[in-house]
């Protein structure tokens, strides 16, 4: 039996570290894309708005095509599983789209169309890697495993903010080279060691399908987004679609801190371009060291509990930031944020997949989340950037925490909802 054990968690932490390979592999275009395609677009544009708005057209993409890119893949069926032939696909295109954003930049309709073909065939594999996650692993372990993979995804927001320092100010094009680089090389790894057609929820939903053809005959009915996604509407237990206004507004939040920090130093702080894209550096080793007690914590203490304290650091640490306002203060409260913020980037999303009704659906529901991140991946730069344009520059950080904290009541109402219900069935 001890042997048997050790054979799983070896399993497990192997599968663990292949997707949050997965993750990373995508994560290091994305994160130098939201520090420098900024600057790129304030060469032909002033108003903050506009680039706001324009730096969450990926977001507004990822709307449309993740959830059914999601639920394409949770249909799929091949000898190499649902997920990898997409990301063996998406990922090298990719790469070649990013390496063009910095040679198009002398003209804003290049860069625009540029940026719109990245954008577009990004999305198209975004939700499919975090989907390897509920594919593996057990949902008493999956905050584990969904902080290694968010430590991942920080690691990239390191990789970023050290490229925009030693080399954006003078080889531009090699700067943005570099993550379409490592994006390559990760795609390589995975294509020779993942094949998600062993894991557990594909042969589970392979089972149910067979099951289903059985009971209806000969015809094999998958569920579809729009079923998905009416189910959920339908449902009286609103705890789900509480949760996407939740991930959708948190989001928000979290998209304006990243992708407005660039100019928000060179106006506020009066820092170099580069210097500028450097602010998250710190913060980027803040987010890795919070991540797994992150998880630690949701297990001991209740999941969305732990999301609301976290976004709630978040929220207090744009003020903070805001009260100090040097190129220091704002690492600091960069720091304190992105800690506070790992407390819901950690769980968020397996909140979700735990609610989930069938294996069948875990790819549909990994698009929805990142709908719901998406979404507030396109409002919250726009919105804050509008809010910026009305404020100033220098309370930016304000405007990021009001809208943090309407998030933090949408979950403190699932808290009690969840709460109230467990009471109601034990009596």
């Amino acid at each position: 039996m001890t042997t048997v054990s050790a054979e799983q968690r070896t399993r497990t932490r192997r599968i663990t570290l292949l997707v949050a390979l997965a993750v990373f592999a995508q994560e290091s275009t994305w994160n130098f894309y939201e520090s420098q395609v900024p600057p790129l677009l304030r060469e032909h544009l002033t108003s903050a708005a506009v680039v706001g708005m324009l730096m969450g057209m990926d977001n507004l993409l990822g709307i449309f095509i993740q959830p059914w890119i999601g639920n394409r893949s949770d249909r799929t069926r091949t000898s190499w599983g649902r997920r990898m032939p997409y990301l063996v696909v998406g990922m090298p295109i990719a790469a070649a789209l990013f390496i063009l954003i910095p040679h198009s930049a002398g003209s804003l309709p290049l860069l625009i169309v540029v940026l719109f073909s990245y954008a577009l065939v990004a999305n198209t594999f975004k939700p499919i890697a975090e989907a390897l996650v509920p594919d593996f692993i057990a949902p008493e372990r999956r905050s584990r495993a969904n902080a290694a993979v968010k430590v991942a995804a920080s690691i990239t927001a390191i990789v970023a903010a050290l490229i925009s320092i030693f080399l954006v100010d003078n080889h531009l094009s090699l700067a943005f080279a570099i993550p379409a680089i490592i994006m390559l090389i990760s795609i390589g790894v995975l294509a020779a060691t993942v094949r998600d057609s062993r894991s557990p929820a594909y042969r589970a939903a392979v089972a149910e399908s067979d099951e289903s053809d059985e009971e209806d005959g000969a015809e094999r009915t998958e569920p579809r987004v729009r079923d998905t996604f009416i189910e959920i509407l339908k449902d009286t237990d609103r705890s789900r679609l509480l949760l996407l206004l939740a991930i959708l507004l948190f989001g928000s939040a979290w998209a304006a801190s990243r992708s407005l920090i660039t100019p928000y130093g060179m106006e506020a702080l009066n820092m170099s371009r580069g210097a500028a894209g450097g602010l998250t550096l710190p913060s980027g080793i803040a987010f890795i060291l919070a991540a797994y007690p992150a998880a630690v914590l949701a297990e001991r203490y209740g999941r969305l509990r732990v999301m609301a304290v976290g976004m709630s650091v978040f929220a207090g640490a744009m003020v903070l930031g805001t009260l100090f306002q040097t190129p220091t203060g704002a690492a600091v409260a960069l720091c304190l944020a992105a800690a506070g913020a790992t407390c819901f980037l950690v769980n968020a999303v397996v909140v979700l997949w735990n609610l989930a009704p069938s294996a069948r659906v875990f790819g549909t529901y990994a698009g929805m989340y990142t709908v719901g991140w998406a979404g507030g991946g396109f409002l919250g730069p726009a919105v804050v950037g509008g809010m910026v344009d009305i404020t100033g520059w220098p309370l930016m950080l304000i405007d990021i925490a009001t809208v943090a904290s309407l998030s933090i009541i949408v979950v403190v109402r699932i808290s009690v909802h969840q709460r109230s219900t467990v009471l109601s069935l034990a009596n």
